[in-house]
Formats: structure tokens, sequence, C-alpha cells
């Protein structure tokens, strides 16, 4: 085959292509915007939540702590954050709390 012919088989080739592109960009246009596919927005990142620690799951650690024999330190931890007894602490410093009580050993 000449080069001449391989080129002209070419040519051909991209009129064939171009008709096509231009039959799909004519089919878009007729639709309807309605009926186009709308881009969904992105879901914003969820954040992780903080689990909300209970009255009760510091009190069954506090429990276990002075069962294991550290009575006085556990008193001591409640005095640390200005109360007598568990149920007086601000529910915000259980987190805190519970780490000072995890460290106890």
């Amino acid at each position: 085959m000449s080069k001449i012919k391989l080129l002209l088989d070419v040519v051909s080739d991209l009129r064939s292509l171009a008709d096509s592109v231009q039959a799909v960009a004519d089919a878009i246009a007729r639709k309807a915007p309605d009926e186009m596919p709308k881009p969904e927005p992105p879901e914003p990142e969820k954040q992780p939540e903080e689990k909300q620690i209970t009255l009760e799951e510091v009190r069954a650690v506090l429990a276990e702590k002075s069962h294991d024999g550290f009575t006085a330190e556990v008193r001591a931890l409640l005095q640390k954050y200005g109360a007598s007894k568990l149920s007086e602490i601000d529910p915000n410093k259980y987190v805190a709390l519970l780490k000072d009580a995890e460290g106890l050993k």
C-alpha cells in the first residue's frame, strides 16, 4: 500500500470520528437541562464523634481501682477535680479523670 493511500485512510477515519463526536454533542444539546445528570455535591467529611463517657463508666473504673487497693488515691483524684464524691464532678472532666485513674498502679 502506498503512503498516500494510508494517509487517505487516516483522513477518512478522522472525518468519521469527527462525525461521531458531533452526533454525541448534538444529542447532549437536545436533552432538557432537567434531564441532564446533576453533579452531586461532595459530602462533608465526618468528624469522628468523641464518645461521651457516662457517670456509670467512670464509677466502674474508680470502683475497680478502689477494690484493687487504691482507695486513698481515688479520693485524692476526686479532690483534685474539686469534689468529695463522683457525682459532684463536671461530666466534661470525666475523660481527664479516667486518664488519671488509669495511671494508678
